[in-house]
């Protein structure tokens, strides 16, 4: 999916984010501080950092983000550390209170609004994953952030991750690609493009196994 033009179709996209965020907020709100503290499936974030992440990229508008990137060499993960870092609290309170002051503000740095719904997703997920809490966002959410993720690499890998393999959610309309066949709920498929190998435990075909290799195999390529 291309950037999307169509503002009916941005203003969709943009409210979906609102609740996502909104159901994230109620979820955070539970917390105690040994779960504030577990790793997420963000690889090196605990909980906090990735609800700080998911602050900062609704408070950067793009100049900020640019120069952001910029003074970081365009090295992703050092941007990623200094605005987490700027937008995380002294106490898990603040980073929540922060997190709740940008629930309906932007969808993100850039007008790529369907990957900001991703960032929503994705990270919500990494997070209640961890802890055994449950969402499953409305199929129409997925869907689009499947889309997206299935038509280019943006800030994950997910089309490469894809490649060659054929993907059917079997609890909505998604579909695409050709070769090994990989199914399973949208929201899985949509954390295997993403990188997240614990989403391979909910999807089933002769495709879950090459995405899992392939997903390990990264994770050790970048170490």
């Amino acid at each position: 999916m291309a950037k999307s033009h169509d503002p009916d179709s941005r203003k969709v996209l943009e409210q979906a984010i609102h609740v996502e965020r909104l159901a994230l907020a109620q979820d955070l709100a539970e917390l105690s501080e040994a779960q504030w503290a577990k790793a997420s499936l963000c690889e090196r974030w605990t909980v906090e950092d990735v609800v700080a992440h998911l602050t900062a990229g609704a408070s950067t508008r793009m100049w900020r983000w640019l120069l952001s990137m910029l003074a970081a060499r365009f090295n992703p993960d050092l941007h990623n550390d200094r605005r987490l870092a700027e937008h995380r609290g002294a106490t898990s309170e603040e980073t929540l209170r922060r997190f709740r002051e940008v629930v309906a503000g932007p969808a993100g740095p850039t007008g790529h609004t369907a990957a900001w719904l991703g960032e929503i997703v994705v990270h919500s997920e990494d997070i209640r994953r961890p802890l055994g809490l449950v969402r499953t966002p409305p199929v129409a959410t997925t869907t689009a952030v499947a889309r997206f993720f299935a038509g280019r690499d943006f800030t994950v890998a997910s089309k490469t991750a894809i490649e060659g393999l054929r993907i059917e959610a079997t609890d909505g309309p998604f579909a695409t690609g050709a070769g090994d066949l990989l199914r399973g709920p949208t929201l899985s498929l949509v954390m295997g493009m993403a990188g997240r190998a614990a989403a391979c435990e909910d999807l089933e075909g002769d495709g879950a196994a090459i995405l899992r290799a392939r997903l390990r195999s990264n994770s050790r390529t970048s170490q």
